[in-house]
């Protein structure tokens, strides 16, 4: 692979007509399916209603060190790859590797470049789950406070008896499926309360807010495992607009895209009623996602500044409940593993931290080879789980051809 490579576009020509020809057309029914992921997934404002997060008026660029990359070689899921085949093959839209802050390679593809907004999914949770440690840094927000202070409107349901904290960290006590692929489940009626999927006759039409107060306990103490739910984030994007008083598009800009040099206005997604997708909707460029994951690895500084408070940062390393992971259901997949405010320490030897999207969204943090890696991809499968332990090999081959 070259250090920096465009590849060429989809053979299919989606949107690209006037109108388009039916074949070629993304829809609300096909967005999230191949091949019109190929295309929605970096334009996402074209579907569905957002919100604005400012960039930086006075962008800090980022500088070069180019190296070659291509052959370094991992185990991927069908055997043996290089790094350059795997880029290829794999739905792979952008990559990015940053070595003590400076680009060490970079590849886009399928009509991505370095500042096109691409949807991160769940990443979006890692970047609200550092949002909380400013919001809690400047005294608008309590982690060990009940959910309740702040909205009261949930006090029936599950949330009615959890704390911050216990949304920060996944270990809510609730009955809810993240199954992605259930078209009755838990996750496609949370999708029409999001806005994300269109609504058949006979279907709820309840939006997010209303959605997250009908949440039913599963029996289990808070605090006791890991569970993975998305409506989790969405609550605490809740809680930190009735902390601060703000839109959470507002405060992501302010706090965090802004301080961090970001060059791209990014965007979330909206509910019809216009609440905010906290836990997915987030779409930004991988250039600012890569400055966002250096922040990370300076312990909170970016350019100088301190961004985010770097005991949030040692709180994210230090205090995750490797126990509570144990008891989750993601303990196959990273066996020594533990998760704190919203991110992966998916090896607490080495305080590897990472931000993880379905579709094969990553922000790869090490801090020993000092490198951050990037990736948006527009995987056919929302969660693969061969396709992430090959993907988490090929990352752990690249820091080994650093080292």
């Amino acid at each position: 692979m070259t250090a920096k490579l465009t590849a060429k576009s989809p053979a299919k020509k989606l949107m690209t007509e006037f109108p388009p020809a039916r074949d070629n057309l993304v829809t609300l029914a096909n967005w999230r399916t191949q091949p019109s992921s190929d295309w929605s997934f970096h334009n996402v404002r074209r579907l569905l209603p957002t919100a604005n997060i400012a960039a930086s008026k006075n962008p800090v660029p980022l500088e070069s060190s180019l190296v070659e990359i291509g052959d370094v070689a991992f185990e991927g899921n069908k055997g043996r790859t290089t790094l350059r085949d795997a880029l290829r093959t794999t739905n792979t839209k952008g990559f990015l590797v940053l070595r003590r802050g400076r680009i060490a390679a970079e590849w886009y593809a399928g009509g991505m470049d370095a500042t096109t907004p691409h949807i991160v999914f769940s990443v979006s949770k890692s970047i609200c789950g550092a949002l909380g440690g400013i919001l809690a840094d400047k005294g608008f927000l309590n982690p060990n406070r009940p959910v309740t202070d702040y909205v009261p409107e949930i006090s029936s349901s599950v949330y009615g008896g959890c704390s911050v904290r216990h949304l920060l960290d996944m270990t809510v006590g609730i009955s809810f499926t993240e199954d992605y692929v259930d078209p009755d489940g838990d996750v496609a009626r949370y999708r029409r309360a999001v806005g994300w999927d269109v609504i058949q006759p006979g279907q709820s039409t309840m939006a997010l807010r209303e959605y997250l107060a009908t949440q039913k306990p599963d029996g289990k103490t808070h605090g006791h495992a890991f569970h993975y739910v998305s409506t989790n984030t969405d609550l605490l994007g809740w809680v930190y607009e009735r902390a601060a008083g703000r839109a959470l598009s507002d405060l992501l800009g302010e706090y965090l895209w802004t301080p961090l040099g970001a060059e791209t206005d990014a965007y979330v997604t909206l509910d019809p009623e216009g609440a905010m997708r906290a836990a997915g909707g987030i779409c930004a460029a991988p250039r600012d996602l890569a400055r966002f994951g250096e922040m990370i690895r300076q312990r909170g500084v970016a350019h100088g500044r301190q961004v985010i408070p770097g005991w949030w940062i040692d709180d994210i390393n230090d205090n995750g409940d490797p126990e509570a992971w144990a008891r989750g259901e993601f303990a196959e997949m990273f066996p020594d593993a533990a998760y704190r405010s919203k991110f992966y320490q998916i090896d607490r030897k080495r305080r590897t931290l990472c931000c993880i999207g379905i579709h094969g969204q990553w922000i790869y943090i090490d801090p020993i080879s000092e490198l951050v890696i990037v990736r948006v991809a527009a995987e056919p499968i929302p969660l693969d789980v061969d396709n992430y332990r090959a993907w988490w090999r090929g990352f752990a081959a690249i820091v080994q051809h650093f080292s």
